[in-house]
């Protein structure tokens, strides 16, 4: 085993570390923007999903996004086998081992569930969400992803997806979608037929989960570059950094035109917006480009937000604007801004579609078939309660008051 083997293995992992202190990121974001009676609530599921998707895509889901020649339906459906069907899988002269490749990809599985998770919060049945999880994270993820990163149909037309805006962020956008709609929206969110700001309980646990995040996204992006090569690195983190800074910028500047302040959440979520935007063409943007590219993602999160709410989709974080507005954005971005002329706007367009006819109607069938079994939805009174009392019974702030002059 030679060096440059090694480099590049150690390379893939440490990405795939990064990419799961990602989850410690979503866990803050999401607590941090919701209510303190939820608090526990949020960070349950978020300690749960990792497990679950780690252990589904181990079972199922890995076999099902890699079937390697196994195809079973053209190029549309295939399965190397259940519980890591090691030779059927890990493509030849590799840069790493079959576990690497497992392990890097089987962190991404579980983050599709977990934008999922903020989206409904506040009012989701514990069980509901975890089944939800098992399904969409064994089933829905791998079979769409394989259409691209298995050698799929998508693959053969050229589409590029480079570390996920569709095949990760907005599969797990377009889930996000299916559940806020059958889901309804959180009481008191809209009186008299206008939104009513519901505010989270700590923007400082928010800000340190945007960080995390950003953090994070250099595993997410740097490692899907599949080795240690240094330019190519190089660049990626580059395009990453650049990314979050301009969502950041545009997103401020977007809020204070229209709010006439900085709003705080709405900049955090620009910084999200960025990444998620380059993700797709991390490796093909310029840094220009990506500024660019990620700049208009910035402006793009605000406007979506205000959308969702406008037609009552009630999404505590903004998941749907970021993961799946973004996501859409920076993979058709590709077919604008790519150096790589082989990329085309018509192919991105079809993978767009391809991904959200797929997860869409996918996603609202399950969440459909647990409305009418477990049911999805808290009562109105463990709502009100809060789900850390009603579905944990315990708070994460014991004997905490708060105190008013009024």
């Amino acid at each position: 085993m030679n060096a440059e083997f090694v480099v590049n293995n150690l390379w893939v992992l440490l990405g795939g570390m990064l990419v799961f202190i990602m989850h410690l990121g979503f866990a803050m974001v999401e607590s941090g923007l919701c209510q303190a009676k939820n608090c526990t609530n949020i960070l349950f599921k978020n300690t749960m999903v990792p497990a679950i998707g780690f252990l589904s895509y181990a079972v199922i889901g890995f076999g099902l996004m890699y079937p390697g020649t196994h195809w079973l339906f053209g190029d549309y459906l295939g399965f190397a086998g259940f519980w890591l069907n090691k030779p059927a899988v890990l493509a030849a002269g590799a840069n790493y081992t079959y576990w690497t490749d497992f392990f890097y990809q089987g962190m991404f599985a579980a983050t599709a569930a977990t934008i999922v998770s903020g989206a409904v919060a506040g009012r989701v049945k514990l069980e509901a969400f975890m089944l939800f999880t098992l399904v969409y994270v064994s089933f829905v993820y791998p079979l769409v992803g394989s259409w691209g990163w298995g050698g799929g149909f998508l693959n053969r037309l050229g589409f590029h997806d480079f570390a996920g805006s569709t095949f990760v962020h907005s599969i797990g956008g377009w889930g996000a979608l299916a559940g806020i709609i059958l889901l309804g929206p959180r009481i008191g969110k809209y009186v008299d037929g206008r939104p009513r700001p519901i505010m989270g309980h700590s923007m400082p646990l928010a800000t340190i989960g945007v960080f995390l995040l950003w953090f994070g996204w250099f595993g997410f992006n740097g490692g899907s570059v599949l080795s240690a090569d240094p330019e190519k690195i190089s660049l990626v983190l580059v395009n990453t950094m650049l990314g979050g800074c301009a969502g950041i910028v545009t997103a401020m500047s977007t809020s204070m035109f229209l709010f006439k302040k900085p709003d705080l959440s709405m900049t955090l979520n620009g910084c999200l917006a960025g990444l998620v935007g380059i993700t797709a063409g991390a490796d093909c943007f310029s840094p220009v480009g990506s500024i660019v590219v990620a700049g208009i993602a910035g402006v793009l999160v605000v406007f979506s937000v205000l959308f969702f709410d406008k037609f009552w989709m009630d999404d505590p974080v903004g998941a749907t604007s970021v993961h799946l507005s973004c996501g859409i954005w920076g993979t058709l971005a590709v077919g604008i801004f790519s150096t790589d002329p082989a990329h085309k706007f018509l192919v991105q367009l079809t993978g767009v579609i391809a991904a959200g006819l797929a997860a869409f109607p996918a996603a609202l069938l399950i969440f459909y078939v647990l409305k009418y079994t477990v049911g999805i939805r808290v009562t109105e009174n463990a709502e009100l309660r809060g789900l850390d009392q009603s579905e944990h019974g315990q708070e994460a702030y014991p004997g905490f008051q708060v105190f008013s002059n009024q």
